[in-house]
């Protein structure tokens, strides 16, 4: 259900959707299976041990629901000893002997955890399985999914979360790398980022599936603009990413519906920082003034098209609306304008090739000097304020991101490029650097990379990500790898991932690192049947080959260089 849910919405909007409460959100169901099954096995129990009570499924069936409307208790994974003194009261005389009962209720509870756990297993693997294989879009590719998970401490929470991990850590078939959903676990002190925390096992199971596997990514709740919306015990309030960076939570519409669920990004479009920095000819001043015209340009284009869009109804948007899934739109009737509720969204400004406008300005980009770290956060901090005063007076939600930019990259070089000619610097590769990251192919350590790209995360309420290169099989090497999660998480990163490659021989089913033989098998590449999948990480998604991109991105990956985490 929750893999055609996905189908349908994605019919509904253009770009990805997120989850932002999978682990609250199916644990309900992990609970109503673990009833079911304890009643089915109670009943079992009871006919094996005493044949001759004569009671029928239906009667325990009937007994433990005359528990729960009369005083609210009922078999979970977490039995209450309340619950227990009520079952013992009707199921006791019964059986009429105290040590058989007690061997009934043992029976019951030790299979049903062991079943329900199966079917979660089961339910998890088909969920990875299906969102890999179904298509929306009339055929077209398989729906852009996220999921974010990581909090929910239930016992019902935790089997949803370590049940999805190992899922996805088996792979498909012959041990494939899934594609999707993408990954977000979601870390939090208290919760499960310290050995005392009830979820701590799940955090270092997710390093060590992501070690493997490549996600989950991880975002971080206790980044100070992340925090700041946190309410504990409101599972609404904790921050929730989609795919590579896209962030909501913010609102200046309502503060009261200041939350991840029912909400998203309306739509985005990008600036190209590069040509501004090239046409200011080094005038710092001149650049921010042209800055200023194209925010203007970009918001009232943003503002025209949320007109279209406040102009449709619930009738065209049929599940996103008409099943209540966007805030607000339970409230409406099918031909109602949905503009209203709309501004519960984001309209943002998306920015692309700091790194490059910065060379341009000063002759070096973010990661070589302190003079160009701090411009850059100049630059981006003017941006974030003009969006922040647009906003209130607005009363929308105008927000800033770091555009991943999967086309733009290479369009607006080799436009540039065109103009422009080859400047060292700017224009001399295949693409500009996808919003504030420090450039991949500049050698810089883990932790220089994360503490000068952290500051950024807080100024792009939109969205965005820092990405650290490892070497090698991580899975070597968890404590190192674990060690770059908990800087990001230190360093007031709001969302992080790392890369390093996974390769997989579809001949033998080997999974690991495979430069020119199979260390499974031995084959070579070149003998064919098939060449080896390498799965790489481009603008946020997995690729299990570069065949299908453009020129730009496969040179950005042939240009990234590994950041060292000694």
């Amino acid at each position: 259900l929750a893999c055609i849910a996905i189908q349908s919405n994605q019919n509904d909007q253009h770009g990805g959707q997120s989850i932002p409460n999978f682990d609250y959100g199916l644990a309900p169901g992990v609970a109503k299976t673990y009833k079911k099954i304890y009643t089915a096995n109670l009943y079992r129990a009871i006919s094996l041990l005493v044949p001759e009570s004569g009671i029928t499924r239906e009667d325990i069936k009937k007994k433990i629901s005359d528990i729960e409307k009369s005083y609210g208790l009922f078999p979970s994974l977490e039995m209450s000893t309340e619950y227990k003194e009520k079952e013992k009261e009707v199921i006791l005389p019964i059986v009429g002997d105290e040590d058989i009962y007690k061997k009934i209720q043992s029976f019951a509870t030790n299979l049903a955890l062991e079943e329900t756990e199966k079917e979660t297993a089961q339910a998890m693997e088909g969920l990875v399985h299906n969102l890999n294989t179904m298509h929306s879009r009339a055929g077209a590719q398989t729906p852009f999914s996220s999921i974010n998970y990581g909090t929910d401490t239930s016992a019902e929470g935790r089997m949803v979360i370590r049940n999805v991990l190992l899922a996805t850590e088996a792979g498909l078939g012959n041990g494939e790398t899934p594609i999707f959903p993408i990954h977000i676990f979601k870390v939090k002190e208290g919760v499960n980022y310290n050995p005392e925390d009830p979820n701590y096992d799940l955090f270092k199971l997710a390093c060590r599936v992501s070690a493997k596997r490549l996600f989950p990514n991880f975002s971080f709740l206790d980044a100070p603009f992340n925090k700041t919306y946190y309410k504990e015990g409101h599972p609404e309030t904790e921050v929730a990413y989609m795919g590579c960076r896209t962030r909501v939570l913010g609102n200046t519409y309502d503060k009261n519906n200041e939350i991840t669920y029912g909400r998203g990004n309306l739509s985005f479009t990008s600036i190209n920082l590069p040509r501004i920095a090239i046409n200011s000819n080094g005038n710092v001043e001149w650049f921010f003034e042209e800055l200023e015209r194209k925010m203007e340009l970009v918001t009232k284009q943003l503002l025209d098209r949320f007109q279209i869009q406040a102009s449709k109804t619930v009738r065209n948007y049929p599940f996103l609306m008409g099943q209540g899934i966007w805030i607000g739109s339970d409230k409406l009737s099918i031909d109602d304008k949905i503009g209203e509720i709309l501004k519960n969204g984001t309209l943002s400004v998306g920015f692309i090739g700091l790194a490059e406008a910065l060379v341009a300005l000063t002759g070096s980009h973010h990661g070589q000097t302190v003079e160009s770290r701090n411009l850059g956060l100049e630059i981006v901090g003017f941006m974030r304020d003009y969006l922040d005063r647009l906003s209130q007076e607005k009363q929308l939600n105008f927000t800033l991101l770091a555009t991943p930019a999967e086309g733009l990259s290479g369009r607006f070089l080799r436009i540039d490029r065109k103009k422009y000619g080859i400047i060292p610097g700017v224009t001399d590769r295949d693409y500009y650097t996808n919003g504030f990251h420090i450039p991949v192919y500049f050698p810089v350590s883990a932790y220089e990379k994360i503490q000068i790209e952290a500051p950024y995360h807080a100024l792009t309420n939109a969205g965005h990500i820092t990405y650290v290169e490892l070497d090698g099989d991580p899975n070597k090497n968890l404590q190192a790898f674990e060690q770059v999660i908990r800087t990001m998480k230190e360093s007031g990163i709001g969302y992080g991932s790392v890369n390093h490659p996974v390769d997989r021989d579809p001949v033998c089913g080997y999974n690991g690192i495979i430069d020119d033989e199979c260390p499974g098998c031995g084959r070579k590449e070149k003998d064919g049947p098939y060449k080896f999948e390498r799965i790489r990480r481009i603008t946020g998604y997995l690729v299990g080959t570069l065949d299908r991109f453009n020129d730009a991105k496969r040179a950005e990956v042939a240009d990234r260089v590994k950041h060292n985490v000694q």
